[in-house]
């Protein structure tokens, strides 16, 4: 934005030389600074997050159906206990508070994914929304497209007739323009398709520059 705002000023264009490896070390600054600060260096952690325990994807009834759970604090803590069943976890002494429950992580992930096991993910998810706690169902594909309530209402996948696959679903774009609504026409093409309209239409090739680059298996 800067080059752009000093085009603009000047008439004076601006190389830019940017790393895509450097750029991205921004989405992991809190790492560089806690070892720049405290020489710690970070190891994996899976589905456990810093400021969230217990903080998973729970196996619930059915084939590789999950269930992501996140408790941020004592309060939903015992919400939790509750809606499980099991309230008098919520005063165990050794998952009494957040550092005590990190400690004990492992046991509370075997506990909730015995609840969760017993259920689908959907009903987990449902039950824990209703009372205020981070739920989500781990959704497959087949998910997304067939039953996920919000991309169904916003129109999000639109299907259309593919000559090689036959009717096929594709993304319609993530946003809505109010003078321009989006219309997918057409499908995704096969490997050259387009070769001879953008050759002769676009580029300007005459029909012999186009015939001699097939011939050459410039373009197949």
């Amino acid at each position: 934005m800067t080059a752009l705002i000093h085009r603009r000023r000047t008439g004076k264009g601006t190389h830019i030389d940017i790393s895509q490896f450097e750029t991205a070390l921004n989405f992991i600054s809190p790492i560089l600074l806690d070892y720049a600060v405290n020489h710690r260096v970070a190891t994996r952690k899976g589905n456990r997050c810093s400021d969230s325990v217990p903080h998973g994807v729970y196996r619930c009834r059915g084939e590789d159906r999950w269930c992501a759970i996140a408790i941020f604090s004592d309060e939903e803590w015992g919400r939790l206990c509750q809606v499980m069943g099991r309230p008098e976890l919520a005063t165990v002494p050794r998952f009494a508070s957040f550092q005590q429950r990190r400690e004990n992580e492992d046991e509370i992930d075997r506990l909730i994914s015995e609840w969760t096991a017993e259920r689908s993910a959907e009903e987990v998810m449902v039950m824990l929304q209703k009372i205020g706690i981070a739920a989500g169902v781990a959704q497959t594909g087949k998910d997304l497209l067939e039953n996920d309530p919000e991309l169904a209402h916003r129109h999000f996948f639109r299907e259309l007739e593919h000559k090689e696959i036959g009717r096929h679903h594709y993304e319609a774009p993530p946003f809505r323009l109010s003078k321009t609504p989006c219309e997918l026409s057409t499908p995704g093409p096969c490997m050259g398709e387009h070769n001879e309209t953008v050759c002769k239409k676009i580029l300007g090739f005459s029909d012999k520059e186009y015939n001699d680059l097939m011939v050459d298996r410039v373009l197949r």
